[in-house]
């Protein structure tokens, strides 16, 4: 019985070494298990890492390489200009200057032009926004011009919308060449001196008398509620007049049936641009009357010009 006994202990004491040692056996398998998945863990963001620093490195070499292109491109310009005898070409800090100067002189000696903003808390917030965008294309435009106006923003003040939008979204908005006040046309000009451009206006406007200064109504409307601009220019009893569309441009087919004589204000500011500096509307049309309202210059009207 005691042998028995003592077998008995000698084979638990034997169980419990083999499972000690099959603890020990776990344990060191799962720590290759583990230190494996980690070295493989590292080795693929290793090759992640290489991966995006050889892209992006090939865009560096990439963008280098139009840089250095574009230099011998324009090397090669200058020095064609100069054999053809072109004028010299400035630098950016020369045209600058110029067009600072240019600006400056027009607001001795320019044409003027407003732009009426007095309608602004009728709009919506998007309005509000494509209106900022349609000031800074015209203020941009107004820039580039040979002959620029002198212009004022009235009836814009610093607490409205407008105003934080224009800060937000156009750089520079506050160093613009331009006059920025809260009083209207009316307490900056004579009445008989204005002229308020609306589309609902039953004169067709001929000239541009430098002697008149000429209002826009600044205004984005998507719900065209129609005679907004003609009402504003009533109110203020100023004479009015319209863009000579029907005297120069024509009706065209298109699958829409669409025709609209509807423009933002960059696009009539830029039409009166090249209208000054040509002398014809029929050009001043074709380059910037949008294809999309479905309006075509007159071809009748351009053979009897040509």
């Amino acid at each position: 019985m005691k042998r028995k006994k003592m077998a008995h202990s000698s084979f638990e004491n034997s169980m419990n070494g083999i499972s000690e040692d099959l603890d020990l056996l776990h344990i060191e398998v799962d720590t290759d298990l583990t230190e494996n998945r980690s070295d493989r863990d590292d080795s693929v963001c290793s090759k992640n890492v290489l991966r995006k620093q050889r892209h992006w490195e090939k865009q560096l070499a990439a963008k280098k390489s139009k840089r250095k292109e574009e230099k011998q491109r324009r090397k090669l310009n200058r020095v064609q200009s100069e054999a053809d005898g072109d004028a010299p070409r400035f630098t950016k800090r020369v045209l600058k200057a110029i067009t600072k100067e240019r600006l400056a002189e027009a607001q001795s000696t320019g044409r003027r032009l407003c732009v009426d903003l007095s309608m602004t808390d009728c709009m919506s917030d998007k309005e509000i926004s494509r209106l900022s965008g349609q000031l800074r294309r015209l203020y941009g435009s107004n820039k580039k011009a040979s002959q620029p106006f002198h212009l004022f923003l009235t009836n814009l003040r610093e607490d409205s919308r407008l105003y934080r939008e224009c800060v937000r979204m156009n750089d520079g908005f506050l160093n613009y060449s331009m006059d920025i006040t809260e009083e209207s046309c009316l307490d900056l000009f004579p009445p008989e001196t204005i002229v308020y451009l609306t589309p609902d206006a039953e004169q067709a406007l001929q000239c541009v008398d430098p002697d008149k200064v000429y209002v826009l109504g600044g205004l984005v409307d998507e719900s065209i509620q129609k005679k907004l601009s003609l009402g504003r220019a009533s109110e203020l009893s100023v004479l009015t007049a319209r863009l000579p569309i029907d005297e120069y441009m024509i009706k065209k087919n298109n699958s829409k049936n669409f025709h609209s004589k509807i423009l933002a204000i960059n696009q009539v500011f830029d039409i009166l641009l090249t209208f000054c500096d040509t002398g014809s509307w029929t050009e001043a049309f074709r380059l910037w009357f949008p294809l999309g309202k479905g309006y075509t210059v007159d071809p009748d009207i351009t053979k009897s010009q040509s």
